[in-house]
């Protein structure tokens, strides 16, 4: 009848134990309430979890049922060191039948005053053949009790345990890695970290940075090339959705159909090739932000289904009938004229006010050509990593690429860089490297639109900083405040014309 007893303990307490370590994440109280059932169903008192620090080697109790703050914090072994020490070093459990008898016995805790009459049983947490701690129980001396089958038990137990911990550290390790990842996404696609001095990239990042923090809807426009996605994802870090996904899709990339699966998702068996579930964007971007380039291009049905979206925040995958609620911040982008197409019916007016919420537009490159140099020096930095070089770039080199009006705008600029650090064979980058195409691109623009004017302009314009750079003994600071414009203006300026000290 007590060996029944027992063996409903034992099953009840196996159970329990089981399901307690598998309600939360938080181990540490999971473990406690472990220890408890085990002095609660079968009579272990004092149960203890000491773990292993795989770095140190030093052995630190993690919990103990019935000690106190202070006897838990002298709980630390070295490997090989008493009991605890010892079942690490050998991977065997150990049963000591009378505590008072047994000269490895530490009580470093100082929790047994009388260690008379107290068996101390003691088993290693393993995962395959990592040793990751011991655990440890009293029990009352009785003959009657088998201590082997106490053993067995705490075995069984201490694997439990050991998967826990493993799949703790694994949830923890995950969470600190995307934690991580965030942060340093939020750093590389911080607004202030955009690359620019112009006065007109700024006035677009103040405002990126105003509407980053509310839910409206942002509508980026530009040419293409001017760092829209760039853009889409820095507001994305720069709000309270930034540690949840972004989610970016070209919506010109795709024909209609597969356009719709991309953005809603499909059930299984919705149409031949269908072999399983899956979700769409938006389900994706969840509590994040979607990012929809060239949404000009969307057709007149998919846009209708976007506008439930936006209104209703529900959808349906493609061969569903459930409705899927989402929040979802949009970014859209677009080179296109999409008030021209309102007008044509090419797209729907009630879906342009409800994305055009925040317009922002993005200038092209050749409207704000003090960004070029910091973009050129970002270039070569990124690409002379790259490639394991250092080269640089002359101030002629430098004036030429400033006069180019860069028809790719940020895009072809930095092709254009990597291009010059993969061939550069001197180590600096000077004018006879520039590819023809630029040097041609230089005349055509001169020769449009008052090119004569562009030419007169700039040359009063260098005139103008070498008249102030002379009176000033070519002190930019003063010079510039002489001009009424910026030091780092004046500075661009004189990369842009090549203007050097020794000509002057």
């Amino acid at each position: 009848m007590e060996t029944l007893k027992r063996k409903n303990a034992e099953l009840t307490a196996l159970l329990d134990v089981s399901m307690v370590l598998s309600s939360s994440f938080e181990l540490e109280k999971n473990l406690l309430k472990a220890m408890k059932i085990l002095s609660d169903h079968l009579d272990m008192n004092r149960g203890t979890v000491t773990l292993l620090d795989a770095k140190t080697g030093e052995l630190s109790i993690a919990i103990a049922y019935g000690l106190t703050k202070e006897q838990i914090a002298k709980g630390k072994y070295r490997i090989g060191e008493g009991i605890v020490g010892r079942v690490v070093e050998t991977g065997l459990p150990m049963a000591i039948p009378d505590l008072g008898k047994e000269p490895l016995f530490l009580n470093r805790t100082g929790a047994r005053i009388d260690k008379n009459n107290i068996s101390f049983l003691c088993v290693p947490i393993r995962i395959k053949d990592e040793t990751l701690g011991v655990l440890s129980v009293d029990r009352i001396f009785n003959e009657s009790v088998s201590l082997d089958e106490d053993l067995r038990v705490l075995q069984i137990i201490a694997t439990l345990i050991g998967q826990a911990i493993k799949i703790h550290r694994a949830y923890h390790n995950e969470r600190k890695e995307k934690e991580e990842l965030t942060t340093e996404l939020r750093s590389r696609y911080s607004l202030p970290n955009i690359i620019s001095i112009s006065d007109k990239m700024q006035d677009v990042i103040k405002i990126c940075l105003k509407v980053a923090k509310s839910k409206a809807n942002v509508m980026l426009r530009g040419e293409s090339g001017t760092g829209k996605e760039l853009i889409a994802r820095a507001i994305h870090y720069e709000s309270d959705r930034s540690g949840m996904p972004f989610i970016a899709l070209n919506c010109a990339a795709l024909p209609e159909t597969l356009l719709e699966a991309e953005l809603f998702g499909y059930e299984k068996g919705a149409f031949t090739g269908a072999y399983m579930t899956k979700l769409g964007r938006f389900e994706l971007a969840n509590k994040g932000t979607i990012f929809l380039d060239e949404i000009g291009d969307v057709s007149l049905p998919i846009q209708a289904k976007l506008l439930r979206v936006i209104q209703e925040q529900t959808f349906e995958r493609l061969g569903g009938t459930k409705s899927i609620k989402v929040d979802v911040r949009i970014i859209a982008a677009t080179n296109r004229d999409l008030e021209q197409m309102v007008k044509d019916g090419g797209f729907r007016e009630d879906l342009y006010w409800r994305l055009n919420v925040v317009p922002v537009y993005l200038p092209p490159l050749r409207d704000r050509d003090e960004d070029i140099p910091p973009l050129i020096d970002h270039f070569l930095n990124k690409f002379n990593r790259e490639y394991n070089k250092n080269i640089g770039i002359n101030n002629e080199a430098m004036a030429l690429l400033m006069r180019y009006p860069w028809p790719g705008n940020v895009r072809e600029l930095e092709n254009t860089i990597e291009r010059l650090v993969v061939l550069s064979e001197d180590g600096i980058i000077n004018v006879n490297d520039i590819p023809s195409y630029i040097k041609e691109g230089i005349t055509v623009r001169r020769n449009n639109i008052n090119g004569s004017l562009i030419v007169e302009t700039e040359r009063l314009e260098k005139e103008r900083i070498i008249d102030a750079l002379k009176r000033c003994n070519f002190n930019q600071s003063k010079a510039a405040k002489l001009l009424g414009i910026t030091q780092r203006q004046i500075g661009y300026k004189i990369q842009k014309y090549a203007i050097k000290r020794e000509g002057l």
